[in-house]
């Protein structure tokens, strides 16, 4: 899946699955959706440049292990906010629409990246 935020409208973006159509459609975040994952986002630069400067320092590796599942913990909700939004829109919108087998398909390939095995 490919996400793509145009400059002239920062709140929309277009996924494009290709199987054996390509199908696309239009994806509109809140502004609050978008304002939370953002701000999650920059937390976490924050915390990866933390740990950067904690390796540089000689911090002990069980500080630096800590931070890091943090990090890990802030991810997965960071992805679990997207993923919610993207079964109350993207999947809802292919039924309505059209193109479910392919968005649940798309959403399948995806998690098997995403979740471990």
């Amino acid at each position: 899946m490919t996400t793509v935020f145009p400059e002239n409208n920062p709140q929309q973006h277009k996924h494009s699955h290709k199987n054996n159509k390509q199908h696309h459609h239009g994806h509109i975040h809140s502004e609050e959706s978008q304002r939370k994952i953002i701000n999650r986002l920059s937390r976490i630069e924050g915390h990866v440049r933390g740990i950067k400067t904690m390796i540089n320092e000689g911090r002990d590796c069980p500080e630096v292990l800590i931070q890091i599942a943090a990090i890990r913990g802030a991810l997965d909700r960071v992805a679990r906010l997207i993923l919610d939004e993207h079964l109350s829109e993207c999947i809802t919108r292919a039924a309505e629409e059209g193109g479910i087998e392919e968005e649940i398909a798309a959403l399948k390939s995806a998690l098997d990246r995403f979740l471990p095995s």
